[in-house]
């Protein structure tokens, strides 16, 4: 399956009260570039990462957010939605990014990635919107945008193809996994057959469910 780039987006910094990181500083407002941009192992070159802790590093390497998911938001909140404003470096055209399953993989330009998890709203992410109840409307709509870690560097460009090369036969979305970790626990056993997810997240859902590490 083939979508496509609508736009790369890149972060500066963005001084607010409601930024999450302690110095009060985040990189969520990312704005769309033209030309080039190079996908690193750690991220993308010239995107500042405000909040280290919880944002960035080789598992959040990349957040991809949907264009047609953006677009029910703006509908919903009446106001414009552009590419960038859910802090997404990737918006992505006919990809379907809830139903990715994890460890997929992708070839967006020369890179290759994969999809390692959903996002996870935060209070800096309501307080850009400025819409107080932001988190709880997220977390029902459950369209939460996709994070990649990067399997080869390279450059990548709005329009550049995005190209689905693999797929785990587990079939546990980027959606299921959401609605586990947030309202619907009972899927949780499902994603102890998901080897592709992240070791720390591995380790919180057997504590979660009580369960003996295999």
């Amino acid at each position: 399956m083939t979508g496509r780039l609508a736009a790369v987006n890149l972060g500066g910094v963005t001084e607010a009260e409601w930024a999450g990181d302690p110095s009060g500083r985040s990189g969520i407002d990312k704005r769309p570039v033209a030309g080039p941009v190079q996908i690193r192992f750690d991220g993308v070159a010239g995107d500042f990462i405000g909040e280290r802790a919880v944002h960035g590093g080789p598992d959040q390497a990349v957040y991809a957010y949907a264009e047609e998911d953006a677009a029910w938001w703006a509908t919903e909140l009446g106001r414009t939605i552009g590419p960038g404003a859910f802090g997404e470096n990737l918006t992505t055209y006919a990809v379907d990014v809830t139903g990715a399953v994890i460890g997929e993989r992708w070839t967006v330009g020369s890179a290759l990635l994969e999809v390692t998890k959903p996002r996870i709203p935060c209070t800096t992410f309501a307080g850009f919107w400025g819409v107080p109840d932001l988190i709880k409307r997220f977390t029902v709509r459950a369209a939460p945008g996709a994070y990649l870690r990067v399997l080869r560097e390279g450059e990548v460009s709005a329009g550049d193809p995005v190209e689905v090369v693999a797929r785990p036969a587990h079939g546990v979305t980027v959606g299921e996994m959401f609605r586990a970790t947030t309202l619907e626990p009972e899927l949780l056993p499902r994603l102890l057959d998901v080897p592709e997810l992240p070791e720390q997240i591995q380790k919180k859902i057997r504590r979660r469910l009580g369960a003996a590490r295999p």
